[in-house]
């Protein structure tokens, strides 16, 4: 089979640029979009498990406190853009440059009195978002029938704009019945130069081969477009997601199948059904029979072996010409020494892969012969569904290649973790564990996934986890992501938050000062609701107040410093966690309006506890006491003169 696969498939310019910059931000804590970054759900679930939430709705923008809120590629009404400066959030803007660029021109027309049109899905997010910068009511068009049926324009300038995503024919349909009516218009070629590409190029290919598959997510307008465009060209196209979505019954007797993908495409599932098609239709051996006797391909031979060498082992196969077995063809061990391994007075049993190496020799393979053993092993366990371990051989574009025994087990890029591994190099030469979750041998379509366990793994330590935890108890974590509010801990099965208000008995104004990711932390739990552990470090034998009676008793003198003010007076901090009150009055003995024209955060002061309560955790102190007493004093001292 013969796979040909689009070059412009996969995610364009402004795609990448809105995806590179949401997982920038993910170490920040308190991400949303608003709206998801783009229409692929591997993507979206990806950017959720890292703790990037979707805004669907103004209602819920209104209720941010605070954080940081990221433009979609698709763009957003201008109000939006209003409300995140009016709530004072940070703002990404992540909207593709084309769509920036129509926004601009339907401001500006809009502004000088053009009926603005514009050409695409109404019900699109990136059609409401360019109405939204419209100064006026403006026409959305989505057929070239709606084209035809438009009237009442011939008074007013028009200023004609197209969904980026828009079919290329189509619009230039619009725009010349637009000129046939006469109208004074103005048009401005606004779909993107990637999606015009994408879609000459599928409907290029689509004329071309026997079937053809369109990769994107189903709520992706871009991708359903090619889909149609490659539909009229080739009955049998197939529209999916993923790998998982792919029929390859439907293949079998394909002669020729093209391949592209939507501009919000991840390359690594572009990669993966790419991967799948070469990998399932390959030819593993060569088909070619000899023409004389028993030596032909894909029989077993046994041989003597009569000569060993560094790169090749040389049997006596009682034929008229000798067997050659190469170091590539014993075994997927590249650093294997053959002259360690094989003795020459050996017999060693291979299988026939050519009958004529170029050279009149017979190329034999052992590793295949062990491969076929091993796939044995294989089926019998994707049948009991037994966890396998193999090393990591080669790493693809689209997923891992592991070795059992000399079989090869296909682990593709989704299946190798729970979440998205943006470089899988790290893996190779690594033992790993997986299940076989597809198994024919015949179609050198073997699948392991490594995801499933981990999935498994990660649910049965948490269920042990709460199993074994209760309110109050003490546990150990290791800190996994520190945010604004607070720190994530890792409890091993679930994570608990420690939130900045449970870090210390005193105040802490940055949790990014006291904690780094990895950590180790010993918290208490305070409560536990459904699968949300909330932690804390205020262990009661470190409560300050449990020795506040003896330090803080009334008439007993004491410094602090000035942590905060009100209009009404100071509160100090006389230790972490022990605020004191040090009311407007008794600061001094004069009048005094407000406390900061006397007073200042963070200064060292003086004062004498006036009022004790233990029950109400609240203390009164008084400066002016003390400088009455040194007056007195001063006043005694001068009567002794």
């Amino acid at each position: 089979m013969e796979v040909l696969l689009a070059k412009t498939a996969g995610f364009c310019p402004g795609v990448k640029r809105a995806v590179d910059m949401v997982y920038e931000e993910t170490n920040k804590g308190n991400v949303y979009t608003y709206g998801p970054i783009i229409h692929n759900e591997e993507v979206v679930n990806d950017l959720e498990s890292k703790g990037v939430c979707v805004i669907e709705s103004e209602e819920q923008l209104r209720k941010l406190k605070s954080g940081t809120v990221v433009i979609r590629s698709h763009g957003v009404k201008r109000e939006i853009y209003d409300l995140i400066k009016e709530k004072e959030l940070e703002l990404v803007d992540a909207t593709c440059p084309f769509v920036k660029k129509i926004h601009n021109i339907v401001d500006k027309d809009s502004a000088a009195g053009y009926q603005v049109i514009i050409v695409g899905n109404r019900k699109h997010p990136e059609v409401e978002g360019i109405c939204g910068w419209c100064n006026a009511p403006p026409v959305v068009l989505e057929t070239v029938e709606e084209a035809e049926k438009l009237s009442g324009l011939e008074e007013k300038p028009v200023s004609l704009v197209a969904q980026t995503t828009f079919n290329y024919k189509n619009f230039n349909k619009v725009v010349e019945i637009f000129r046939e009516k006469g109208y004074n218009i103005t048009v401005y070629n606004t779909i993107c130069n990637a999606t015009e590409e994408r879609q000459k190029e599928t409907a290029s290919i689509a004329k071309q081969v026997d079937a053809m598959i369109v990769i994107g997510g189903k709520n992706s307008s871009n991708t359903q477009k090619l889909y149609n465009i490659s539909k009229k060209e080739c009955a049998n196209t197939y529209y999916i997601q993923t790998l998982v979505d792919l029929d390859l019954a439907a293949f079998e007797s394909v002669g020729r199948v093209g391949i592209t993908a939507g501009a919000s495409t991840p390359n690594q599932i572009i990669k993966e059904v790419h991967g799948s098609m070469a990998e399932d239709f390959g030819t593993m051996f060569e088909a070619s029979l000899a023409e004389e006797s028993r030596i032909s391909v894909g029989k077993l031979v046994k041989g003597e072996v009569i000569d060993v060498k560094e790169d090749e082992i040389i049997l006596n196969i009682n034929y008229k010409a000798d067997g050659i077995i190469t170091k590539n063809e014993y075994s997927n061990d590249v650093n294997i020494s053959l002259k360690d391994k094989v003795q020459i007075g050996e017999m060693i049993e291979a299988k026939v892969i050519k009958t004529n190496d170029g050279d009149g020799q017979v190329l034999l393979s052992v590793k295949r012969v062990a491969a076929e053993k091993a796939n044995e092993k294989l089926e019998e366990a994707y049948n009991n569904e037994e966890v396998l371990k193999g090393v990591v051989t080669q790493v693809l574009d689209g997923g891992l290649i592991v070795t059992v025994e000399e079989a090869r087990v296909f682990i593709p890029a989704s299946l190798v973790s729970d979440t998205y591994e943006r470089d899988l190099t790290k893996y190779k030469d690594q033992e790993i564990e997986f299940k076989i979750t597809e198994f024919n041998p015949r179609k050198r379509r073997i699948i392991g996934n490594r995801k499933m366990l981990i999935e498994a793994e990660k649910k049965a330590a948490k269920e042990a986890l709460f199993a074994r935890i209760h309110v109050g108890d003490t546990v150990e974590g290791t800190v996994k992501n520190v945010t604004d509010f607070g720190a994530f801990i890792d409890l091993g099965g679930a994570d608990g938050l420690l939130h900045i208000s449970e870090m210390s008995w005193g105040r802490v104004d940055n949790p990014k000062k006291l904690f780094n990711v990895g950590d180790a932390v010993k918290a208490i739990i305070k409560d536990i609701q459904g699968e949300k552990i909330a932690l804390s470090l205020k262990f009661e034998d470190t409560n300050p107040w449990l020795t506040a009676s003896d330090k803080y008793a009334v008439g007993n003198i004491v410094t602090g410093k000035v942590a905060r003010m009100t209009d009404f007076g100071a509160f100090v901090e006389l230790e972490p966690g022990v605020d004191a009150l040090l009311h407007v009055s008794q600061i001094a003995k004069e009048h005094i309006e407000k406390p900061s024209s006397v007073l200042s955060v963070g200064q060292e002061i003086e004062a004498k506890v006036v009022d004790f309560r233990l029950d109400e955790k609240k203390i009164s102190l008084s400066m002016k006491a003390l400088l009455l007493e040194d007056e007195v004093a001063e006043g005694e001292a001068d009567s002794e003169e």
